[in-house]
């Protein structure tokens, strides 16, 4: 195969490219260390180009089990500090909801774009969904190229917007734009960050605790998200003349380019009059400039590629007869005056108090307590006394601060999941580093060790295993990934109430293996407390070999065995009566 990797980073140059290779030479240029995606059209020809053209001296460029795998591993990428690309079709990003909603809440370090092809006409799909719903519903950046150069210009920004903001930014484009070549000229290349990962205190563990204050975060960034796009230059506001104008257009994406091959045409018919017109290629939606647009116009044709996200929301925007108060009015805990309703909190839940301040009213007397929550003694939850993880989480420990003796262990990265064990993150063990959502341990140690991060670890249970992890293993199978998945097997779901686990663990290392690890990196464990010393030298093992080993550590969730007993201590009582009685 021919490297033209360097060709295509060495100065500004004139190119003919596809929608698609824009987005993939913008990511280049952009500095990303690895790009992840599943194939699915119209989206394939960015990975594609990436492998076929960037192959030797380029990012990693890998094709993933699932489009959701391959986002955890972008995450994991931004952890380990360094640039990343996830790229999808837009039916795709219903696969990679879950991380895609709960990455908003990151502190995203090294900059994370995911670019989202729709297919409006269903050329090569089974609907029509645009993807601008999913940006705003995560309340992160979407950027609408509307051209080639765009779509490169779009997504070299995208990155340089993700890391400012600290959240990830959605590339949106179409078919269209994917599928058709134009010119573009480009910039010089970026290098590629160095390895560093994130390191501000529980910023990436989303239990609730955690979450929340994540999630007042996010909120709190969306009157600078806006303000950007307010500001854009892309979002363009055209007013011609003075005073009130009959007619105002909205165009987005493609729409923008379709009215203009009919300008002048419209104009002609309009007997020169010329419409007001605001493009948008920058989301959240410029409410600002909406509002002075239609504020000096009679009528607003709206012209979108796509569903009318737009045009859904010009009412919540635009002044009306009808005020509406509620949760986009912004609420700062202070009551409304004079009796009016106001607005409602947007964060949290609703509860009587809150609902009548909204209400207008006074607070109860007698009855509403203003204590501010966090001033209360915190009562996390806790593992279990004698619970099985607490002993692989010691071993776990001394085995990262034997590889890695500085603070914060900068050479180790622990990506843990969803279930009991991410009660981990709590003293006296404080071992996870981040929790995303369900799988990610696998697939974002995946990520952070493609970005270079020495010692890269995945911490998951044995049911969370089964149910998104095994896709992810997979992944680091093919690449032979150096990094150590540690499955804490203990025979149940054990947070939801010691469920049965679809596997028992008698079959949980043929499964392993079946999905192609080496039967000499496959280690399994007894997490038992007077072993804890010999794990830690067996997982130190482990973690420095330079390939994938994966690490089971096996004992039975100790309340299970309680119910266990308490189920065959009721089944022997009633036996016992059931004799008696005959």
């Amino acid at each position: 195969m021919v490297n033209h990797y360097a060709d295509y980073t060495m100065s500004t140059q004139q190119l003919a490219l596809l929608g698609d290779e824009a987005v993939a030479l913008g990511a280049i240029h952009a500095g990303i260390s690895a790009a992840y995606a599943y194939p699915g059209t119209p989206s394939t020809e960015i990975l594609q180009s990436l492998i076929d053209t960037y192959a030797d001296g380029g990012p990693i460029a890998r094709w993933c089990a699932n489009e959701k795998t391959a986002l955890e591993a972008a995450i994991g990428v931004s952890f380990a500090g360094r640039r990343a690309l996830a790229a999808m079709k837009h039916v795709g990003l219903n696969v990679a909801a879950d991380p895609f909603i709960n990455a908003a809440l990151l502190g995203i370090k090294g900059g994370l774009v995911i670019a989202v092809a729709d297919d409006p006409g269903m050329h090569s799909s089974q609907d029509e969904q645009d993807s601008r719903f999913y940006a705003a519903f995560a309340m992160v950046p979407c950027l609408e190229p509307r051209s080639q150069q765009e779509a490169y210009d779009m997504t070299r920004e995208a990155f340089d917007v993700s890391e400012r903001y600290q959240i990830p930014v959605m590339l949106r484009f179409s078919t269209r734009l994917a599928h058709s070549r134009a010119g573009v000229t480009t910039r010089d290349a970026v290098e590629q960050k160095p390895v560093s990962k994130a390191t501000e205190k529980n910023r990436w563990v989303l239990i609730p605790a955690f979450a929340r204050k994540n999630n007042a975060m996010l909120v709190e960034k969306q009157k600078k998200l806006t303000d950007w796009s307010t500001t854009h230059p892309v979002n363009a506001l055209e007013l011609p003349g003075n005073g009130k104008i009959d007619l105002a257009v909205i165009t987005a994406g493609l729409g923008g380019n379709y009215y203009e091959e009919n300008l002048d045409d419209f104009i002609t018919m309009r007997n020169g009059k010329v419409p007001a017109r605001l493009h948008i290629g920058a989301y959240p939606l410029p409410e600002e400039s909406i509002r002075t647009l239609c504020a000096a116009s009679e009528k607003v044709l709206v012209l979108e590629e796509g569903q009318p996200l737009i045009e859904q929301r010009l009412r919540g925007i635009m002044p009306q007869s009808t005020a509406i108060a509620g949760k986009l009015a912004g609420f700062d805990g202070v009551p409304p005056g004079g009796g009016e309703p106001g607005p409602v909190t947007r964060t949290g839940e609703l509860d009587p108090d809150n609902v009548r301040l909204a209400l207008g009213l006074p607070p109860r007397p007698g009855v509403a307590v203003n204590i501010d929550p966090a001033s209360l003694p915190p009562r996390p939850p806790q593992l279990c006394q004698g619970c099985p993880h607490c002993d692989s989480f010691d071993a776990i420990k001394i085995a990262a601060e034997a590889l890695d003796p500085r603070p914060g262990h900068p050479d180790v990265g622990i990506n843990s999941d969803i279930g009991c064990y991410s009660l981990g993150v709590a003293p006296p063990y404080e071992v996870p580093e981040s929790i995303v959502c369900m799988g990610a341990a696998v697939t974002m140690a995946k990520g952070a060790a493609d970005a270079g991060l020495k010692y890269s670890i995945g911490v998951i249970g044995d049911s969370t295993f089964i149910h998104s992890g095994i896709t992810g293993l997979i992944d680091a199978v093919t690449d032979d990934i150096p990094m150590t998945l540690i499955i804490l097997d203990n025979s149940v779901v054990a947070m939801t109430g010691c469920q049965p686990t679809m596997v028992p663990s008698e079959k949980l290392a043929d499964l392993v293996l079946g999905c192609g690890v080496h039967p000499d990196h496959l280690l399994k464990l007894e997490a038992k407390k007077h072993l804890v010393e010999e794990n830690a030298i067996k997982l130190k093992t482990a973690f420095e070999h330079r390939g994938l080993s994966v690490v089971i550590f096996k004992r039975e969730c100790i309340e299970a065995l309680r119910k266990q007993k308490k189920a065959v201590k009721g089944s022997l009582d009633g036996t016992k009566k059931l004799k008696e009685a005959l």
